[in-house]
């Protein structure tokens, strides 16, 4: 059995592979632990020669000798395009791009990557076209470095939209060759290594961004080695002050508690052979920014945080990792509740091991990690120790698979997005690492960010049952649609074909996709629905003035959108579907002896003189019709209908005070209408049933209702131990009579007191 002493979180994968090219160099002994000082306070020592002598030694050992010729060749044609150009270091530029290349060559990139590591400038820089690129070095490399270039000539109106312009190029590229990435990964962990030699102002603003946007991508494709780098270098330059104190008491802690982290060390390095377990025992160290998280967030001062120290044991076998898992166990007794089985239910950037914690010599907590050979290789280098080629010949394994899909899915989010800082909100809220796991109605594992609701696990399943998803069930149990999501929850979507997206939604959603979907849906479908509707309430409004439809060509529509800021005839008519322009309005600009005029929702004092006639509900309009939660009107019902601001028409039934409250308020925007004698099936309404707590009331009560041809969307229990409890049920009927139909078939189960159908904003 192998063992190794603690290795500094910060140390830097160039310095490692310097030692051992694409192998992590380990100490022998527990008590010859040293700190890597160089690794942050002086990395530019370890990239100082512009010599291409020891990329050519690591590549040499992979490539052939056809690729090494290639990139001698990029070499010379960067060193070339950069000559007597400096870094703020004051050394030779051409001393970057060989250090990012070296950080790509471990990973063992292919031949075109580490090209286009050496050339990830001259684009940027030096006004070397994408085309004379292609021609010397073929399309491949041409593209992943225009992937790469940042976008400086273009003028954006201010920084943060060239930055997310920027942002969004980069990504999209990313989706499609994921070498982009790897190669601004190792770009941006050089600029912060040699961070020192900049302003303060401008190193704070880089290390920012990098942990802003950088670190948690490199997190979302399980490079761990980078990613906790990139923090302590974040760190570091965000808060040197505040880093120096930190790690002068990691060291000065690091000192006092290695006779106890010894003695655990050798009782497990005996107990692991003894169970006939091949393994290798690494000292592990939490990270100088993880520490300073925890203490951040938890409110703690550095002697609580006690898992700054921890082990890690690698097995050869998966079976083996459950096996050395209980061996600890037989010798530490394990703190409850820290058991974690990442293996059984990996991270979504595919991150496998078990994690635990015991409690040592002395009542000290100790961590532990347990993972193959190959969930080591991944937990730290992540999608770059797989990584991935655009071919369909290759066999991808489920880290890959999981890439993939989430790039596809940047693509996606692009199609729905025009504007690189709505796809820069979008693509960040999918970069946060925490995640539920929870089961399909097939028992398919899907992996969510934290917080997630069923509206983004609709999204996730397929974009049309998420437009049309009306209500959820998790572990059998109906339950709000913006509840959150936790793992192991069994969910099912419930899908209507009446059901269209909310604007509500977006208060709740936590995906980039499932938030692109809705704004999308939003933009477009409502948008049409809004420009029928309006044009539906013009030409009640000119018939009520008396006054003839103008045609979609007349010349008063363009000197009315003029006038109005409008763009087109379709956003006024959208304009008056959505309630921000009243028809009656509208329509005396057309009358000859009015000049046209602005009108906005706040030309409240010109009100409609005359007597609307009813305007027909349907009940499936889409978004510019909505009858209303709080009341839930049926076919049936008395009605009538308020034109709210940037929402449409709302139906309400004549009854309902928060209806009789806003026509109060606001008289001039309330319509008279009624139903049509078509209108839409499964329409939803609710239900108050009071009845005994006996077994089986309930299966009862979805009996009967669904025998009267209806369905449950949603139920609630009131005083589940009491002897009579309250169930709030929300059923879809047709109409008023079906309602009358469900009604009398609940009042035949025995066990139901009293029904109450729910009006008004109870």
């Amino acid at each position: 059995m192998a063992f190794s002493g603690f290795r500094d979180a910060s140390s830097g994968i160039l310095a490692a592979l310097k030692k051992a090219p694409g192998i992590r160099k380990r100490t022998t002994k527990f008590s010859e632990t040293k700190t890597n000082k160089n690794a942050i306070s002086d990395p530019v020592k370890d990239n100082s020669v512009a010599s291409i002598a020891p990329l050519l030694e690591i590549i040499s050992q992979y490539l052939s000798e056809s690729d090494v010729s290639l990139v001698k060749e990029a070499w010379r044609f960067s060193d070339q395009a950069h000559l007597g150009q400096f870094r703020a270091t004051g050394e030779p530029y051409i001393t970057h791009p060989v250090a990012v290349t070296e950080i790509c060559a471990g990973w063992r990139l292919d031949a075109d990557s580490l090209c286009a590591a050496l050339l990830h400038d001259v684009i940027e820089d030096q006004d070397v076209s994408k085309q004379e690129l292609a021609e010397k070095f073929g399309s491949d490399v041409a593209e992943i470095v225009d992937g790469v270039s940042k976008l400086e000539r273009l003028k954006f109106a201010t920084k943060a939209d060239q930055q997310a312009e920027s942002f969004r190029k980069m990504l999209l590229a990313m989706a499609r060759d994921v070498r982009v990435i790897l190669i601004k990964l190792a770009d941006r962990l050089h600029n912060m290594r040699t961070l020192g030699a900049v302003k303060p102002e401008k190193r704070r603003r880089i290390a920012s961004e990098t942990l802003d946007i950088y670190t948690p991508i490199a997190h979302r494709l399980g490079i761990n080695a980078l990613y906790r780098e990139l923090q302590d270098l974040c760190f570091e330059a965000i808060y040197p002050n505040r880093y120096k104190v930190l790690h002068k008491a990691l060291l000065s802690a690091r000192g006092n508690r290695r006779e106890v982290l010894g003695k655990i060390h050798d009782a497990v390095a005996l107990a692991l052979p003894a169970a006939g377990i091949d393994a290798e025992l690494h000292g592990r160290e939490k990270s100088l920014f993880g520490i300073y998280k925890k203490m951040s967030e938890q409110k703690k001062s550095f002697s609580d945080v006690l898992d700054i120290y921890g082990f890690r044991v690698i097995v050869n076998t998966l079976p083996e990792c459950y096996l050395a898992l209980g061996t600890v166990h037989q010798l530490y007794r394990p703190v409850p509740g820290k058991f974690k089985d990442y293996i059984a239910n990996p991270k979504i950037n595919g991150y496998q091991s078990l994690h635990t914690a015991v409690v040592g010599p002395y009542g000290t907590p100790v961590e532990f990690q347990f993972r193959t050979n190959e969930m080591d290789r991944v937990a730290e280098e992540g999608v770059a120790s797989h990584w991935i080629y655009k071919d369909d010949t290759v066999s991808l394994n489920d880290l890959q698979k999981k890439t993939h899909q989430w790039l596809q899915s940047l693509l996606d989010i692009q199609s729905q997005t025009g504007d690189p800082g709505e796809f820069l909100e979008h693509v960040k809220v999918d970069l946060f690492p925490d995640a539920v796991y929870v089961f399909t109605p097939q028992g398919k594992i899907l992996s969510l960010p934290r917080g997630a609701t069923p509206i983004d696990f609709a999204y996730a399943i397929h974009t049309d049952v998420g437009n049309k998803a009306v209500a959820c069930r998790i572990n059998d149990e109906f339950v709000p649609l913006r509840t959150e999501l936790r793992s192991g929850d069994a969910v099912e979507i419930v899908t209507s074909p009446a059901s269209r997206p909310n604007a509500q939604w977006l208060n709740y959603v936590r995906t980039g996709k499932a938030r692109s979907e809705i704004r999308h849906y939003l933009r477009t479908v409502q948008y049409q629905e809004s420009v029928a509707f309006g044009q539906k309430l013009l030409n009640q409004a000119f018939e009520q003035l008396g006054l003839p439809r103008p045609q979609p060509d007349d010349q008063n529509w363009e000197k009315l959108a003029k006038s109005t800021g409008a763009s087109s005839r379709e956003e006024i008519l959208a304009d008056i579907g959505l309630g921000k322009r009243l028809a009656a309005v509208v329509a005396r600009r057309f009358a000859p002896e009015n000049q046209i005029l602005a009108t906005t929702a706040a030309d409240v004092d010109e009100i409609m003189s005359s007597k609307n006639a009813p305007i027909l509900i349907h009940g499936n309009e889409g978004q510019a019709v909505q009858l209303a939660p709080c009341c839930g009107p049926l076919p049936g019902d008395a009605i009538i209908g308020g034109i709210r601001l940037g929402h449409g028409l709302v139906v309400h039934m004549e009854e309902c005070t928060l209806a009789q409250r806003q026509r109060a308020r606001e008289p001039e925007r309330w319509v008279p209408v009624m139903w049509s004698t078509d209108t839409a099936r499964h329409l939803s309404t609710r239900l108050d049933v009071t009845a005994i707590n006996e077994k089986g009331v309930i299966g009862r009560l979805a009996a009967e209702i669904s025998a009267a041809n209806s369905n449950i969307t949603h139920l609630t229990m009131q005083d589940e131990a009491a002897a009579t409890g309250l169930l709030h049920v929300t059923v879809q009927v047709d109409s008023r009579n079906h309602l009358a139909q469900v009604i009398r078939a609940i009042r035949r189960i025995p066990q139901v007191q009293k029904i109450i159908r729910v009006k008004g904003n109870r």
